[in-house]
C-alpha cells in the first residue's frame, strides 16, 4: 500500500537491455492491494520489456501461480487478510515455489521487516517512496542473478513410468500419448509425489507440502479420496497389479516410480 515516489521523467532506460541470460520479456506477478499502485507498477514494468499482471490479495496470487509461470513476484507487505511476510514463508515452504524470485517493495521500510524478510528468503527489499530506476535496476538484476540457476522449475516436463507432466501447461499425457484430465486436488497431489519419489509420504505430510494449495481440504479423508481418484486415473492404461502410487498400510502413500526431470 502507499503511494510511489518514482521521478516524473516520461522513459526509463530498458534495464533488460543487453541483460545476458534473462529470459526475453520476463513474466512478472504483482502483489499489490492497493489498485493504483498496481496499476502503475504493471505499466511500468510492461513500458519496460516485461510481461506483468497484477493481483490483490494472497487468494488472487495463488490462483495467478496456477495459471501462469512467473520470473518474478513482486510483493507488497501490507495485504488483506494475510501479511507479505506470511505469504513469502508460505512460497518457501512450497515445493513448487520455494524458489522463485521475489522482490518486496512496501512502505513498511523499518529495519526489522526488512530482515524478516530477506531472512524468509526475498531476493531484494525495496522500500516505498523509490525512483523508478532503482526499482527496475534492482528487478533486472534479480532476473540476472536466478535466470540459468536452476531456479523456477515451472514449465518443465517431468517423466515417470512412461507418463509425461508439461508442468508449465498442467497436461498429464499417458504412455499411448492419451491426455489425462486432472482436477486442481489430483494435480496438486501429483505434483507432490513427483517431488518426493520412492518416499513414504503420510497424510500429515501431504498436507503439510500441499496446504497453500486451496483445492485440498484439510482433512486425511479428503487426502484418502483424492489418492484414491488419482490413483484410478494413472492405472486407467497402466498394469493395475504394478500400482505407481503404493499404500504403505499405517503410515501414508509412496510414488514407486523413477522420476526424470
Amino acid at each position: 500500500m502507499g503511494q510511489l515516489g518514482w521521478s516524473h521523467e516520461t522513459t526509463a532506460p530498458d534495464p533488460l537491455n543487453g541483460a545476458h541470460g534473462v529470459v526475453s520479456e520476463p513474466n512478472v506477478l504483482v502483489v499489490e492491494d492497493d489498485g493504483e499502485t498496481r496499476r502503475l507498477l504493471v505499466r511500468l514494468l510492461r513500458e519496460n520489456g516485461m510481461r506483468a499482471t497484477g493481483v490483490a490479495d494472497d487468494q488472487e496470487m495463488w490462483r495467478a501461480l496456477a495459471a501462469t509461470t512467473p520470473q518474478l513476484l513482486v510483493l507488497d507487505l501490507m495485504l488483506p487478510r494475510t501479511s507479505g511476510l506470511d505469504l513469502l514463508r508460505g512460497l518457501r515452504h512450497d515445493t513448487q515455489w520455494a524458489d522463485l524470485p521475489v522482490v518486496i517493495v512496501t512502505a513498511r521500510g523499518e529495519v526489522g521487516d526488512r530482515t524478516r524478510g530477506l531472512e524468509l528468503g526475498a531476493d531484494d527489499y525495496v522500500a516505498k517512496p523509490f525512483d523508478r530506476r532503482e526499482l527496475l535496476a534492482r528487478i533486472a538484476a534479480v532476473l540476472r542473478r536466478t535466470a540459468g540457476s536452476g531456479q523456477v522449475v515451472r514449465g518443465s516436463l517431468i517423466r515417470f513410468a512412461g507418463w509425461q507432466l508439461d508442468t508449465g501447461k498442467r497436461i498429464l499425457t499417458s504412455p499411448p500419448g492419451a491426455t489425462v484430465d486432472l482436477s486442481g486436488a489430483e494435480y496438486d497431489l501429483l505434483t507432490v509425489f513427483l517431488d518426493h519419489p520412492k518416499r513414504t509420504l503420510s497424510r500429515e505430510r501431504l498436507l503439510e507440502l500441499a496446504r497453500n494449495r486451496v483445492s485440498i481440504t484439510a482433512t486425511d479423508r479428503s487426502v484418502d479420496v483424492q489418492v484414491s481418484r488419482l490413483r484410478q486415473k494413472l492405472e486407467v492404461q497402466s498394469d493395475p497389479r504394478s500400482s505407481i502410487i503404493k499404500t504403505v498400510r499405517g503410515v501414508g502413500y509412496v510414488l514407486t516410480a523413477d522420476v526424470e526431470q
